[in-house]
């Protein structure tokens, strides 16, 4: 069975961590990312901060998210036709399992896919991966699945009562005793025409796939409160949450495995708060394997008409790093680093500690002087020093066509 570190955390190896035992810095890791309904597996040299690309297999649609089974020898994926955000509607909504191998990471179809009624936007197991957990978006929603004995995904759990699932989920996270799940509800910023919706963070009680209790944690009703991605410190009683719309990181302290709904700690995701020059959101926050460092990032990506080109306005694409007290758990930030691409929608870190990949979704161009060039979508691989700040090594260019980069992890062999 993996320790909660190398499962939860999705990461991958690198050079020596503090804090990170030998057997993690040792341990072989595979990538893998997506376009579209292909979903590509990299071997990873930590060593030398490098990817080396392997096979591929094919979704029945695109995916949206993966996990993999507490005993790392399973892939949960989770796809859609549907288009994100608001976009189209599909029809082919699957959870699918695949077997790793564990000597090469090799990803082998395992057992038939099980249908959901709407697009999956995220999804986790609970600790022991006795069942999976599927948050959707629109609508917004939350289920329950249970894994079968031979750990493909089987029927739905079905609940005491309704569910309330806010507006626009976006995660779904068991806590680390197995008694809480988490959804993380993120609304939406208003428009001119239309009223914000209310954020919140929906709270259950969890046990044995059943959701109960149901809380929610809505500071100012709500309002100015666009949660997006959470993750829980390794060994504290701590839990980080990026607030998309706000472009803020709060700290929330946890007692007995209840989420305490006073905001510890606010702090800013840019390195230019007061520069906002297109849209920025942020997105995934990552807590370092040792506990030490916090890892959020930063995305842009609005156009202008250029001579009839849609060209890169400008703003932060970027990680920021922050080192956490370790009395208090609060973040201080201590680096801001551009990840050379556009919208880095997720990233990861692996097991060790040493190596963060950070992937680029899509293409966009950008004004280079008097120039216009494509930045490409692709994955950027950076060092983590001692000090928990980065080191860009290399980005790999992937070209996508019409389709999308959505999901990418690390998971240890």
């Amino acid at each position: 069975m993996l320790d909660r570190l190398n499962f939860l955390s999705l990461l991958a190896v690198g050079i020596v961590a503090p804090g990170v035992s030998s057997a993690a810095q040792a341990q072989k890791v595979a990538l893998y990312a997506n376009v579209g309904a292909d979903l590509t597996h990299y071997e990873v040299d930590v060593d030398g901060a490098a990817l080396i690309k392997r096979g591929t297999v094919t979704l029945p649609a695109g995916v949206q998210y993966a996990w993999p089974h507490a005993s790392g020898r399973y892939l949960y994926v989770a796809s859609s036709s549907s288009a994100s955000g608001y976009g189209k509607p599909g029809t082919d909504h699957h959870v699918t399992a695949y077997r790793i191998d564990p000597a090469t990471g090799a990803l082998t179809q395992h057992g038939d896919p099980i249908r959901l009624p709407t697009r999956p936007i995220h999804m986790t197991t609970d600790i022991p991966s006795e069942n999976i957990l599927v948050a959707f978006n629109n609508p917004s929603g939350l289920r329950v699945y249970r894994i079968n004995k031979d750990f493909t995904p089987g029927v739905e759990v079905k609940q005491p009562g309704p569910i309330d699932a806010g507006i626009f989920a976006h995660q779904i996270r068991v806590t680390p005793d197995n008694r809480y799940a988490v959804l993380v509800t993120r609304g939406n910023e208003g428009t001119p025409s239309k009223a914000e919706d209310p954020g919140a963070l929906k709270i259950f009680e969890y046990k044995n796939g059943v959701l109960s209790n149901g809380v929610s944690v809505a500071p100012n009703g709500g309002k100015e409160f666009g949660p997006r991605h959470l993750d829980f410190h390794p060994a504290k009683p701590w839990m980080y949450l990026s607030i998309e719309t706000q472009n803020k990181m709060y700290t929330y302290r946890m007692d007995g495995g209840k989420i305490n709904p006073d905001i510890a700690y606010r702090v800013d995701t840019l390195a230019e708060p007061r520069n906002i020059r297109a849209r920025q959101a942020a997105s995934t926050v990552h807590v370092h394997p040792n506990g030490r460092f916090l890892y959020g990032s930063n995305r842009a990506q609005d156009t202008i008409d250029v001579g009839g080109k849609q060209v890169f306005k400008g703003g932060e694409n970027s990680i920021v790093v922050y080192s956490i007290d370790q009395t208090t758990g609060e973040p201080t930030p201590i680096q801001h680093i551009e990840t050379r691409g556009i919208h880095p929608r997720t990233f990861h870190i692996d097991p060790s500690g040493r190596m963060m990949v950070v992937q680029h979704n899509l293409p966009v161009d950008v004004r280079d002087g008097d120039q216009i060039r494509t930045v490409p979508a692709g994955l950027s691989v950076f060092r983590i020093g001692d000090d928990g700040k980065l080191t860009f090594v290399r980005k790999y260019d992937i070209d996508v066509g019409d389709r999308t980069m959505f999901w990418m992890g690390m998971v240890p062999l």
